[in-house]
């Protein structure tokens, strides 16, 4: 049985609806009335919720069940009030919506990255990440101004063949309307150490790629990702602490987190106990075969 915080398979919904955006859209109207929320004019709240409340109802948990059935309304409407106070929109590739044990969680794109950069810091115009492969490693020029690396130079090579050459690092330059420029650079170790840290499943015990992984498919895609949200994340630390968008920033990261953990509890419970020779140390009894944590997982996008 559902607790009075679960959402039951029998609720319409739009009372479901009633009970999280509505709740959340108030609130919102509440803190704009009090002067501590602000946003752009090319920004509507309404609108993001309602692109949200599409996505959440498309959204399931890695099980196939709906995230209306097994997600808490405390986790759905966090996740909503979290998105509005960050000025964040799913139609706009911003963020999306991951479900984790009964939690559902916000979890920023690097499209969203950028967007609260820039929100921190207005003089931002863009933010761009390029890939380096081996044969092109001689040709970057990196230099340091004031104490920053900026990324000076870097000939491409637009005519490699698929697979001749392999990704050695990624970098990401911020730009600045004074025609200032800031760049991060990360090493392929350092996108692959960056990596092994998710729950995506995109690095093996050995180190290597996961074949199946999002990232392995994507590789430039997801390194260019990885050294923007880097870039920015930087930027975004550099902000106070005390306003409600670094607050709902950082419960956005703290959540994430939490229902990670509570999700790897939980797996790690229901695994069949493995028999084990007390003398040998051998495993003598799985009857079940693979565990709980050894299962495949979808990639995170």
């Amino acid at each position: 049985m559902a607790s009075n915080n679960q959402i039951s398979p029998a609720a319409g919904v739009g009372i479901v609806k009633a009970d999280t955006v509505d709740v959340v859209a108030a609130k919102v109207r509440k803190f704009q009335e009090n002067g501590e929320l602000h946003f752009p004019a090319n920004y509507s709240p309404e609108n993001a919720m309602k692109s949200a409340w599409l996505c959440i109802q498309e959204t399931k948990d890695r099980n196939g069940r709906p995230a209306l059935e097994v997600c808490t309304k405390t986790s759905i409407a966090n996740s909503l009030l979290n998105m509005v106070v960050q000025g964040l929109n799913p139609a706009k590739k911003q963020c999306y919506f991951i479900v984790y044990g009964n939690q559902l969680t916000l979890q920023r794109s690097y499209f969203g990255a950028i967007h609260i950069a820039k929100t921190v810091d207005p003089s931002i115009e863009d933010v761009t990440a390029h890939v380096v492969y081996e044969d092109e490693v001689e040709s970057v020029d990196i230099q340091t101004v004031d104490g920053y690396d900026i990324v000076v130079g870097h000939r491409k090579n637009p005519f490699r063949k698929p697979g001749s050459s392999e990704i050695v690092g990624a970098y990401a330059t911020v730009i600045y309307s004074d025609g200032r420029r800031r760049s991060t650079v990360m090493s392929m170790a350092d996108i692959k150490k960056a990596w092994s840290m998710s729950k995506a499943g995109a690095i093996r015990s050995d180190g290597e790629l996961n074949p199946a992984s999002t990232h392995a498919k994507f590789t430039e895609e997801m390194a260019k990702k990885t050294v923007i949200n880097r870039a920015c994340k930087a930027i975004i630390n550099t902000s106070d602490d005390s306003t409600l968008l670094m607050k709902a920033y950082r419960e956005t990261d703290a959540d994430i987190a939490e229902a990670e953990a509570q999700e790897e509890i939980q797996a790690n419970a229901n695994q069949t106990p493995l028999l084990v020779d007390n003398d040998t140390g051998e495993v003598i009894d799985n009857a079940d075969g693979l565990l709980a944590q050894d299962a495949p997982s979808d990639d995170l996008p």
